[in-house]
C-alpha cells in the first residue's frame, strides 16, 4: 500500500501597498490581517481537499520589505510561538487536522530578529522552528542583513503526524551543505518558502532544488510569491511554485502570475526506492570533507 501524503503550497501577492516608506503600526496590522484572512481561507480550501501538510511563502504576513532599509518594519516581527500569527495557525491546524509551515518575521528580543518558519503539527502542537541560515545583502533590493540575524538552530527536522519534514528558506537554496544536513537529519520532505524575482537567479529556480532532491533522495516543495510590490517594484515575483520528487523531477507546478493553491500527493515509498538505487548516503566520504569547513 502506497504511503502517500497530500501536500499543498500557497503562492499569493500582498494586496496593500505602502507609500514612500511610510510604515505605521496600524498599517502593519492591516497588512498582516489581510494576509492572514487570505491564507486561512486557503487552509480551509486545502482542508476540504484533504491536504495533510501545507506551506506558505517566505514572510507570508506581508510584502518583501527587504527591498528597502526602514527600521519601522522591525515592528512587524512576532514572537514564536507566542505571537498572534502562530497561535491563529495552531487553531487552523487543529481545525483541519493539517500540518502547517508558517514562515514569518521572528522577534527573539528587541533588536534581535530572524527570518523563521514555525512548524505546527496536525493537532495544533507547536513542534519547533527553523531560522534562515544564509542571509543575502545584494543590490538592488535584497537588504536582508538589515533585518535578519543568521539562524542559529542548525538544520532541524520535524516528525509530524504525516511525515518528517525540514525547512530551508529562499537564499538557503543556493547552498548544498544545509540541504544535505536536512537529509542526514531524516527529512522526507523539505519546504523552501521564497521571495524571488525574475532576472539573474530565475534560471536557478528549476535547477538547484531538484538537484537537492536528487542528491539527497527526498521530496522538495518550493514556494514563491507572485506579482509586484509597490512602492519598491524591484521586479516580478514569478510564482512557479512546485513539488519535485526524490529523482529531481518536477511533478506539479503552479502558474507564474496567479495566486494559487498547488496540491499534489507525494508517495513517501519512492524515497526508499530511489535511495536503494542511488547509494549516495552509503558512498559519502565525510572523513575527506574536513577542508570544506576550515575556510
Amino acid at each position: 500500500m502506497a504511503n502517500k501524503v497530500r501536500c499543498g503550497l500557497v503562492q499569493t501577492k500582498n494586496d496593500i501597498a505602502t507609500k514612500n516608506g511610510d510604515v505605521t503600526p496600524a498599517l502593519l496590522e492591516k497588512i498582516r490581517k489581510s494576509q492572514m484572512d487570505k491564507h486561512l481561507d486557503y487552509v480551509k480550501k486545502a482542508g476540504e481537499q484533504k491536504v495533510q501538510i501545507i506551506c506558505f511563502q517566505e514572510i507570508f504576513t506581508g510584502p518583501y520589505f527587504c527591498a528597502e532599509q526602514n527600521p519601522n518594519w522591525y515592528e512587524s516581527a512576532e514572537e514564536i510561538p507566542n505571537g498572534p500569527t502562530v497561535q491563529e495557525m495552531q487553531k487552523a491546524a487543529r481545525a483541519n487536522n493539517m500540518v502547517i509551515v508558517v514562515p514569518i518575521y521572528e522577534k527573539e528580543q528587541v533588536g534581535v530578529y530572524y527570518n523563521t518558519a514555525a512548524v505546527i503539527d496536525a493537532d495544533g502542537t507547536y513542534l519547533g522552528k527553523y531560522r534562515k541560515s544564509h542571509i543575502p545583502h545584494v543590490a538592488p533590493g535584497f537588504w536582508e542583513k538589515f533585518y535578519f540575524k543568521p539562524g542559529n538552530l542548525g538544520y532541524p527536522t520535524f516528525r509530524t503526524k504525516y511525515a518528517t519534514i525540514g525547512v530551508y528558506i529562499c537564499y538557503d537554496r543556493h547552498f548544498p551543505e544545509g540541504a544535505r544536513a536536512l537529509g542526514l537529519n531524516g527529512a522526507e520532505i523539505v519546504f523552501n518558502p521564497s521571495a524571488t524575482v525574475a532576472g539573474l537567479s530565475e534560471y536557478l529556480w528549476k535547477l538547484e532544488q531538484p538537484a537537492h532532491a536528487a542528491a539527497n533522495g527526498y521530496f522538495v516543495g518550493a514556494i514563491n510569491r507572485v506579482g509586484t510590490e509597490a512602492p519598491w517594484n524591484i521586479g516580478e515575483f514569478y510564482g512557479s511554485s512546485y513539488f519535485c520528487d526524490p529523482r529531481g523531477q518536477i511533478i506539479a507546478q503552479a502558474s507564474r502570475d496567479k495566486e494559487e493553491l498547488l496540491i499534489t500527493d507525494l508517495d513517501l515509498d519512492e524515497i526508499k526506492a530511489v535511495r536503494h538505487t542511488w547509494q549516495f548516503y552509503r558512498d559519502r566520504r565525510p572523513e575527506t570533507y574536513e577542508s570544506l569547513v576550515e575556510l
